[in-house]
């Protein structure tokens, strides 16, 4: 006698776990409220066939400039599976700011917080805009979106994508398009991408718990939570950051995994010892970081405080390059790893030349047998000038040491990234050389022992032009005008000259290395 054993495969993807296990737990909010598995799929449903009713086709984008909940998640399930881009908005940015990425991914419907849509013109936005949080008039409330729809999955499901704005040290921001998985559906993608994402921290598959406590607008912790989603954990989602509460959150949900900067690490140190004692944080599997360099000894701490759960990546908008766990760490303290799998990564001098081992270069990058994944929205000549053959790079500046682990020198060369931040100079500079009192002026990243770095701007002033603490104050006001609080520089130094080369160029680097000799003096 025989007997057949049939083995039935765990569902994978938020989609197939949804209908599956729809009672399972899927988003905890801010103020605590659950939203399961079903009830976020019923909702998703309804929003990706409302977009679709109110004229919107695969290619379209859907801005969203959203404070952290469940809503951020909702619409990138919406959008992702009827082939739709969603550009997140950072709602920290000033209105003309926010404008300039609604206008320039053209898009078609906005949603936004109560408090940056009452910032925002209405005849600047498209017809279909939505809120969050309160009442503002020209806006519909976010709950009617999808109102009145199936709950039914929408017909010739696509996948679509996230289109992050970013940008080098010159221009405008761009809009960062992915070209892989363009005609895959939804399914084909989940395995391959996000299950890739998840299982390589080696946590325990299936029921975990995932902790936001970053932006939700930033690309790499909201890109983790969405994997995480998609592997069947709960995210837990915080309103801001703050470390006790992290700590009580690890304690009280069991969390098995989040995405730190190296920011948080610090501020997390600095709680008193006994606050740290206080709380269970045994669950921990995978503390994820990145965004910014992380010095040496912060990490050593966190290490010594949470055991060899630290995962450290190097990445970008515009794709990942390699990975390093605790223990490797600790054997070449300072890397960001090796290439990841499938990763191709190169070090290439100006002339697109491979450097010997150990010698400085650029950080070029691509997947094995399909080169660079990305392209810049409307630019193909910036999307040209990242290009040296099949590899692609973002302008960082590292070397390999001679087991292939690879070392990151410097983060862009002039971009500065502050608490997790990318801020770019030469926006900065723009803002600041139309005040009268400027005759030249460079913006430069220096060393914060809690931020990472923080904005310094060195000003020639003008002829006839008063320095001191009233022209500081002055030029802090200009900027506020016009930027972000959180591009407004720290301090500002007056000198009366830059280094520059011969033809005139400004040379920041010499600047910036003369600010870095002397703090370390």
């Amino acid at each position: 006698m025989s007997c057949t054993t049939h083995s039935t495969r765990a569902p994978i993807g938020f989609f197939e776990i949804a209908a599956a296990d729809p009672g399972r737990r899927a988003v905890i909010d801010p103020d605590g409220s659950v939203l399961t598995f079903g009830e976020l799929l019923a909702r998703v449903n309804r929003v990706s066939r409302a977009l679709r009713s109110h004229g919107l086709t695969a290619g379209d984008a859907v801005a969203v400039a959203v404070h952290n909940g469940h809503e951020y998640l909702e619409l990138m399930l919406a959008t992702g599976q009827v082939g739709m881009f969603l550009v997140p908005v950072n709602w920290r940015l000033t209105p003309a700011e926010m404008l300039y990425v609604i206008h320039d991914s053209a898009a078609k419907t906005v949603v936004a917080d109560a408090e940056q849509a009452r910032t925002l013109p209405l005849e600047s936005l498209p017809e279909h805009r939505f809120v969050i949080g309160g009442e503002v008039a020209g806006w519909r409330p976010y709950p009617e979106l999808g109102k009145g729809e199936s709950d039914e999955a929408p017909a010739e499901r696509r996948f679509g994508m996230v289109m992050g704005y970013t940008s080098g040290t010159t221009g405008n921001p761009k809009g960062v398009r992915s070209t892989a998985f363009r005609d895959a559906v939804p399914e084909e993608v989940i395995g391959q991408l996000y299950g890739g994402l998840v299982t390589r921290y080696q946590v325990t598959p299936d029921k975990g718990v995932h902790l936001v406590c970053s932006p939700i607008y930033h690309a790499a912790p909201t890109g983790h939570a969405y994997a995480f989603l998609q592997l069947g954990h709960t995210v837990v989602i915080q309103g801001r950051f703050d470390p006790e509460a992290v700590l009580q959150a690890i304690e009280k949900y069991r969390v098995t995994s989040v995405h730190m900067v190296p920011t948080h690490f610090h501020r997390m140190l600095r709680l008193p010892e006994e606050v740290r004692a206080r709380y269970d944080l045994s669950s921990l599997e995978a503390v994820i970081h990145a965004g910014a360099p992380c010095p040496v000894p912060i990490k050593h701490q966190m290490i010594e405080w949470l055991g060899p759960v630290l995962w450290e990546y190097l990445a970008s908008t515009e794709g990942g390059v390699s990975l390093v766990d605790s223990h490797e760490w600790l054997r070449r303290p300072g890397t960001v790893g090796h290439p990841t799998p499938n990763t191709v990564v190169k070090i290439l001098d100006e002339e697109g030349k491979e450097v010997p081992t150990g010698e400085p270069g650029t950080i070029y990058f691509g997947l094995e047998g399909q080169g660079p994944t990305f392209e810049y929205h409307n630019d193909p000549a910036k999307t040209a000038a990242t290009r040296r053959g099949n590899l692609a790079t973002v302008g960082d500046y590292g070397y390999f040491d001679e087991d292939g682990y690879v070392f990151l020198l410097d983060r862009r060369t002039d971009l500065i990234i502050s608490g997790g931040v990318n801020i770019y100079p030469a926006e900065i500079e723009q803002a600041l050389i139309t005040h009268p009192a400027v005759a030249d002026v460079a913006v430069i990243g220096i060393l914060d022992p809690e931020w990472g770095q923080s904005v310094l701007a060195v000003v020639q002033p003008a002829p006839g032009a008063v320095t001191g603490e009233e022209l500081t104050a002055e030029l802090r006001a200009h900027c506020a005008r016009q930027l972000a609080s959180f591009k407004i520089p720290r301090r500002f130094d007056f000198r009366a000259d830059f280094p520059r080369t011969e033809t005139g160029k400004l040379q920041r680097r010499k600047l910036r290395d003369a600010y870095t000799s002397s703090q370390a003096s």
